[in-house]
């Protein structure tokens, strides 16, 4: 575990898998979406090579060849549309979340968002979700910035909260993500809701947990150093 080595403006959350409890069902929507269109996976290798990447990275991946715009848009909408109708209706969130961002509010921390989902997802999450508050930036895959493990997602939303990196702790379920996050100059709490503490390891990680209320248990918000913007 590394130390809270300097003073914290922002918290950072990925989504899927770090704020909401998704990932089984991206997983089961690649098998779906897969046999539909009569491929062949390890989805297993395919997660661990594509989460945290853009929906259009993902899609020459997973097809071995390129795609114009418009084509790559189109099998993304058409793959996170049989997620969201499979999940919407079991919907949960990662163990203490929505209570963690409100305590880092009570505290004087920013919140952001930094996720690879695109709009569409990025509204269904939060038509479920119902937080009394919006974040105060939000950043999504389908803006034209490349994904995880490059850190423009995040220093994106830094940017928008007029935070410097440095001063921004990033919230993470994939290795790609943690990557991004120490790319970016950030420091990381790994959530292992999806990989192993193991594939969340770094320097920068000062925490791998199961879920918030272990954080919240242990008092972690309360051993930052909160440096107000």
């Amino acid at each position: 575990m590394a130390p809270v080595s300097r003073p914290v403006a922002a918290l950072i959350f990925d989504i899927d898998g770090t704020m909401i409890d998704s990932m089984g069902h991206h997983r089961q929507s690649w098998i779906d979406f897969t046999l539909r269109h009569g491929l062949r996976i390890d989805v297993d290798d395919l997660m661990r090579r594509t989460t945290g990447r853009t929906g259009a990275e993902c899609m020459p991946e997973l097809f071995g060849r390129p795609f114009a715009p418009e084509e790559a848009r189109a099998l993304v909408d058409e793959k996170e549309s049989m997620y969201r109708e499979a999940f919407g209706p079991v919907f949960r969130e990662v163990s203490g979340f929505t209570e963690f961002q409100h305590l880092g509010r009570q505290r004087g921390l920013k919140i952001g968002v930094g996720t690879a989902g695109d709009r569409h997802n990025i509204a269904f999450v939060f038509g479920h979700l119902r937080l009394p508050q919006a974040p105060h930036a939000v950043v999504g895959g389908d803006e034209g910035l490349p994904g995880k493990p490059e850190p423009a997602i995040f220093l994106e939303a830094a940017r928008r909260m007029g935070v410097a990196p440095e001063a921004c702790i990033v919230f993470e379920d994939a290795p790609l993500g943690i990557e991004a996050a120490r790319r970016a100059g950030m420091q990381a709490v790994g959530l292992c809701t999806s990989f192993t503490p193991e594939q969340l390891a770094g320097p920068h990680v000062l925490h791998r947990v199961s879920d918030y209320r272990e954080l919240i248990r242990t008092g972690f918000l309360e051993t930052l150093d909160v440096a107000l913007c």
